[in-house]
């Protein structure tokens, strides 16, 4: 169990930040890595060549370490939206066959596989959201037709938890491919690639991973470190670190995954910030920070019952994650009202989302009881 780290955060004694899935608080030494990359980029004149990929190698192999994955297998995107695209313009997909998705699933891992359907004269079949056991549902969806299940670790509004290893395993005996959006797991919730065997795995930085906006990390298993990338920028070629010898151009990409790169993927600000968080993830340890946040949330599900609010079984969601659910609708506009208390929560779907990380306290959680209470009092 990992004690309070509200030290590292800048965060006020009289905030109950409990929103992480939307966003999280940055770190003093995240901050401080931002504005060291952005007085570097200052100064152009003391960057030179090997700058340009030092920091993304870096990168790469940090990210790598939380998936369990090789450095080799990692590419540097702007989004989780980006990742999954290229994943749908490498994945096979034919007339009359179909894309898994849950209902309620997160657009960035919607839109690019109702686009992919069409184009194919695929189809794209949602399982129903309604079930608890959202794993149960998935696998009795996948049958002959299944081409690809784009799927997240967990549901972003409520942290409904999906066997992956289970789902990958009947994927392959189909011969289906798995796309995964890790944005609302990767850094608070144990995978290992190299047991799901995905064939793409994103995930943006700015949520578990307490990184920056704008910037993440693309998973790609090795049978497809050959495939199209969205972009054709120079620094991916085999070669680009002489740049002298640029205009030589080259068709072939540097091996790995490196060829599904964004453009300007050394990001100088951006890259030494994504850099300080996941340092921090790894100096805690994602299966420290999963069973800490597993016992907050544990507790928070326990007093909630105690007042009439329900929440999925522990045992089908995510540890780090909490969809609190009201007889009924959640109370409009419930986040602004507790927001004036200076509690943060979220409202995604029909569920009240409450996603802690290590640098809340017990304060905290008596912070938002106490305005939930207030809140159902009001409405009794």
């Amino acid at each position: 169990m990992i004690p309070s780290q509200r030290h590292l955060f800048d965060l006020p004694e009289d905030v109950a930040y409990l929103n992480c899935a939307y966003m999280a608080p940055l770190m003093h030494s995240v901050v401080e890595a931002g504005i060291r990359g952005a007085r570097r980029k200052a100064r152009p004149w003391e960057i030179t060549a090997p700058d340009f990929f030092s920091d993304g190698a870096h990168a790469r192999g940090l990210f790598a370490r939380i998936v369990n994955a090789r450095a080799e297998d990692v590419a540097i995107v702007p989004a989780a939206s980006y990742g999954m695209a290229v994943a749908a313009r490498n994945l096979p997909l034919g007339a009359g066959q179909t894309v898994l998705v849950l209902a309620d699933q997160f657009p960035s891992n919607l839109y690019p596989w109702r686009a992919a359907a069409a184009r194919a004269g695929a189809e794209v079949v949602t399982v129903d959201a309604s079930d608890e056991d959202l794993t149960a549902a998935v696998l009795a969806a996948i049958d002959e037709r299944t081409a690809i299940a784009a799927l997240p670790h967990c549901r972003w509004t409520d942290g409904a938890l999906l066997d992956l290893e289970a789902i990958g395993e009947c994927l392959r005996a189909v011969g289906a491919a798995l796309a995964l959006d890790l944005t609302q797991s990767a850094g608070a919730l144990p995978i290992d690639v190299a047991r799901v065997r995905p064939a793409f795995a994103a995930s943006a930085c700015y949520k578990w991973l307490m990184g920056p906006y704008t910037l993440g990390f693309l998973y790609v298993h090795p049978d497809y470190h050959g495939g199209e990338p969205l972009e054709y920028g120079w620094s991916p070629r085999a070669g680009s670190e002489d740049f002298a010898r640029l205009v030589d151009y080259r068709d072939e990409y540097e091996s790995g995954a490196r060829r599904y790169d964004m453009g300007e993927p050394a990001n100088f600000h951006l890259m030494p910030m994504a850099i300080a968080g996941l340092e921090q993830v790894l100096d805690w340890g994602v299966e420290n920070v999963a069973s800490t946040l597993s016992a907050r949330t544990a507790a928070i599900a326990e007093r909630a019952r105690t007042i009439g609010l329900g929440s999925l079984p522990a045992a089908l969601r995510a540890g780090h994650f909490l969809g609190l659910q009201f007889t009924g609708k959640a109370p409009r506009g419930l986040p602004e009202t507790l927001a004036r208390e200076n509690v943060y929560v979220s409202v995604r779907g029909s569920s009240v989302r409450v996603t802690p990380h290590l640098y809340n306290t017990d304060a905290d959680v008596d912070r938002l009881f106490a305005g939930l209470e207030r809140v159902l009092g009001a409405r009794g």
